[in-house]
């Protein structure tokens, strides 16, 4: 009797899928049970809660329209997921938001340089800007791929499955994303310390 599989520390139930296709109380748990992983990969690339619940609205939308036409398992389902979310991460980056607007943001929320009224950010507050700032730096299929590995967990095969290609090339591509990283972020100082990934 086959049971419940786990993946990246996720148990995916093998019959879920197909009694979702027909019994609304089963597809509900099915879009409870992945909302949270969405939206925390969408406020992850977009770096605001707002427009990530926005974007999530979006991809299960999508998910709604198109869920009969699905054919897979619940692990298939989640990586779908992800690629509808990326895809729609990508295109509000590309049409609503200027990448520079992004940074200009970052950069002044980082800085020092900040009015009476403002608080100075923490330690932990400016090492997060500039990490946002660095991950910014990146094309966004690169942004994707570093967020689902080092904030959602993803093996590489679970991103290759999302952004459609190998795993080995996820592999290389997660590699010149890490020294792109590692170069902006060394460059910057925080409290006399470097801070590195």
């Amino acid at each position: 009797m086959m049971g419940v599989s786990e993946v990246s520390g996720f148990n995916f139930e093998p019959d879920l899928m197909t009694q979702a296709k027909s019994d609304p109380g089963v597809f509900s748990r099915l879009y409870f049970r992945h909302y949270d992983a969405i939206f925390r990969y969408c406020a992850h690339r977009l770096f605001d809660r707002t427009t990530a619940e926005d974007i999530t609205s979006e991809v299960f939308l999508s998910m709604v329209e198109n869920f009969q036409t699905f054919d897979g398992n619940e692990r298939q389902f989640r990586n779908w997921l992800y690629r509808i979310a990326t895809n729609a991460v990508n295109e509000h980056l590309r049409k609503t938001i200027r990448r520079s607007a992004i940074l200009a943001w970052v950069r002044q929320w980082s800085s020092s340089d900040k009015t009476d009224e403002e608080p100075h950010p923490d330690e932990s507050q400016r090492n997060t800007a500039i990490i946002k700032k660095a991950i910014l730096t990146l094309k966004p299929q690169l942004q994707a791929i570093v967020t689902m590995r080092f904030f959602e967990n993803l093996k590489l095969e679970e991103i290759a499955e999302v952004v459609g290609t190998s795993a080995g090339t996820v592999r290389s591509q997660l590699s010149r994303a890490l020294v792109k990283l590692r170069k902006h972020i060394s460059s910057a100082q925080i409290n006399g310390q470097e801070v590195t990934v």
